[in-house]
């Protein structure tokens, strides 16, 4: 995990702005603590804040080949870098640090843009190649790691987080309302579009070069699943191979020259990591989790039978109603996007505990539900197309309460409910969105506290179209159950699970998340399971818990699957509530604002209040955090937004001043 972020000269040459890059590096530090790099020549500015996990004494960046052509800034880990790098010596390479950077540098110089296939990591880079005069950006397949970019002021301006693009004043700072439109649809905005106007992101799986004053762009990874599966191959020979895949993803996930934890929940997916990971170590593993005030969202219990069963020295952070209000304006300071769950708020402080541990990395169970049928999104999908056949059957819907038979109703007003909800959208099979349509009609409500000028501007802008864009060429041949999964990794794994919930919340206290099942050969291997062995009847991850059967206690096999949840809009409307809230929730506020109306955002206010000791409606949770963080986002972004000091050439370990090459002067 680091940072990078910097400008290239579009057209021409210029003296480079120093201060500049000192701010923007500055403002990222957060992600790389550890050590400080700057390159300037006349064309470029590369910056780079370096957590350091990695060939800790030579592996400083800005980075380049051997006679300083070609210079890079790179954000991740290439896991693979030991077995590509004989490869590379093979073909006349030489290396001079034992870091997986300079395996990039030489990769690109070997293959060209197609070096990205080769590589089985989480990464955001920036290659400046001076021969060509030319900038290649390119980000992991799963969107993992975040990189962001603007063409302003004659300038192609990059970076890890929004607010180091920001740095420079005289790049505008707004919100973009078709992109909040987005957020109140999806959870999160379809690149390149941002919260933010003119402020773009690079879509996982894909590059971007510009060159000679064109931009150009490109695809190279999307997930694919077959139209036909195989069905005579038994579930037990899938777990086997899946497990194996599993076993060498976390044996690649634990290369470090630092020590590697683990965050335990309690569910399947996070204690199945965790047990493979004493499949390479003989040390006292250490563990990490949440334990909650309120039980409704607690799992200790599940966390620390597991650390027990595996012998790990297990750390937890106990997390209320006020340790969530007081972090929630840091969160959104490094999210940059409103969000809609204050889950991210407690990873924020487990990723503390983590840091005060003094560990830098931490391997997690994220990835198994999008590709392996965890959610009950998918059981619903199912659900759904099988009474889609025959919309007017008595029986078919209610397997509906089969999926949730702890709902508080009566049976007879349970049964309507379901029936009503589910059957929205029923006949509409062939929409590519058909999976998500509950989703999409409980989070568009936050919509409705819009003002009238807002809905204007967005006019006719159709949000339910972001994702159907660049679909698989079979996607409308898909089985339902890939289309749901294929949906879901393109929107809510990528922009918010490992975003905001993800890379944001750990970067901000310089650790570095790992994910053993979004290793790309696993979710490669998992698209071609069927879906029978991923869901059987309504058995959420079948073929995971038989791959794991031999390693896990039946308690964890067999418990109900209970979604990673927090405490919502209960957190703000406390007695002891920050002042913040009242501040920023307050009428004057809300209309200063201008996004929302101020009479239905007091009733909404009134509710919760009324109502903080019961479980809100996930529609009136989702509104009151969803406004909340937006008038945040605009309060720390639009209004407040704070210049960091810049850091100079004394505070950075590499700083190349190529502003003296004859070949760089300005014509």
């Amino acid at each position: 995990m680091c940072g990078i972020a910097g400008y290239f000269q579009i057209e021409g040459y210029t003296q480079p702005d120093r201060e500049l890059v000192g701010r923007m590096i500055a403002s990222i530090r957060h992600r790389g603590p550890d050590e400080f790099g700057v390159y300037v020549d006349q064309k470029a500015v590369l910056g780079h804040a370096r957590l350091s996990i990695i060939d800790l004494s030579c592996g400083q960046q800005p980075l380049s080949n051997e006679d300083g052509t070609v210079w890079i800034v790179f954000n991740g880990e290439i896991f693979n870098y030991i077995e590509l790098r004989p490869e590379l010596e093979k073909r006349g390479h030489r290396f001079r640090t034992n870091s997986d950077t300079e395996v990039i540098v030489h990769a690109y110089e070997e293959w060209g843009k197609s070096c990205v296939d080769r590589f089985n990591g989480q990464f955001a880079f920036c290659i400046y190649d001076r021969k060509a005069g030319s900038i290649f950006l390119s980000r992991d397949r799963l969107g993992k790691r975040p990189i962001f970019y603007t063409l302003q002021n004659g300038r192609f301006y990059f970076a890890s987080e929004i607010k180091a693009i920001f740095c420079d004043p005289t790049i505008p700072r707004r919100i973009d309302l078709r992109g909040l439109d987005e957020i109140f649809t999806w959870w999160t905005t379809a690149p390149p579009r941002t919260a933010f106007e003119n402020i773009n992101e690079l879509e996982a799986g894909s590059w971007l070069e510009l060159k000679q004053g064109k931009l150009n762009s490109g695809r190279y990874w999307q997930m694919r699943f077959p139209e036909r599966f195989d069905h005579q191959r038994s579930v037990d020979s899938w777990a086997e191979e899946l497990h194996a895949l599993l076993v060498d993803s976390v044996r690649l996930r634990l290369r470090a020259d630092v020590p590697v934890g683990a965050y335990l929940s309690g569910g399947l997916d996070s204690s199945a990591i965790t047990a493979l990971i004493r499949n390479f170590t003989k040390n006292r593993l250490e563990t990490f989790s949440i334990a909650f005030h309120d039980k409704a969202y607690d799992e200790s219990d599940y966390q620390l039978e597991m650390a027990s069963f595996l012998g790990t020295s297990h750390h937890q952070i106990h997390c209320g109603y006020k340790e969530i209000a007081q972090s929630f304006p840091d969160v959104i300071w490094h999210t940059e996007r409103p969000i809609l769950r204050t889950a991210p708020t407690p990873l924020f402080l487990l990723s503390q505990l983590v840091r005060d541990t003094n560990f830098k990395v931490v391997l997690t169970g994220e990835g198994s539900d999008e590709i392996l049928g965890g959610y009950d999104l998918f059981k619903e999908v199912l659900i759904r197309t099988f009474w889609a056949r025959n919309p007017d059957s008595a029986w078919r819907p209610t397997l509906l309460q089969r999926l949730y038979p702890t709902l508080p109703l009566s049976p007879s007003k349970a049964k309507f409910y379901l029936e009503t909800f589910y059957k929205e959208g029923l006949a509409n099979t062939s929409a590519y969105y058909y999976s998500h349509v509950q989703r999409i009609m409980t989070t568009s409500k936050i919509k409705n506290f819009f003002t009238a000028d807002v809905k204007g501007v967005i006019g006719a802008y159709d949000p339910l179209e972001a994702f159907g864009t660049d679909l698989p060429e079979n996607f409308a041949r898909l089985h339902h159950l890939a289309k749901a999964q294929f949906l879901e990794a393109r929107s809510l794994l990528s922009g918010y699970l490992l975003s905001s919930q993800g890379d944001r919340v750990t970067a901000a206290h310089g650790v570095e998340g790992r994910y053993p099942f979004l290793d790309h050969r696993v979710v490669e291997f998992a698209a071609t399971i069927p879906p029978s062995h991923k869901i059987l009847g309504l058995k959420e991850k079948f073929v995971l818990k038989k791959a794991m059967s031999r390693e896990l206690p039946r308690s964890i096999l067999s418990r109900v699957k209970q979604p990673y949840m927090a405490p919502d809009s209960n957190s703000f409307v406390q007695p002891d509530s920050p002042e913040y809230v009242e501040e920023l929730l307050s009428e004057d506020s809300i209309r200063r604002g201008g996004l929302f109306s101020p009479v239905m955002v007091a009733k909404l206010r009134e509710k919760c209040t009324k109502l903080s000791h019961a479980h809100m409606s996930f529609k009136d949770n989702m509104s009151f955090i969803g406004i909340l963080s937006t008038q945040l986002l605009a309060q720390k972004f639009l209004g407040g937004f704070e210049m960091p000091a810049p850091l100079g050439q004394n505070a950075c370990r590499t700083w190349v001043d190529q502003t003296a090459d004859p070949a760089r002067r300005p014509s």
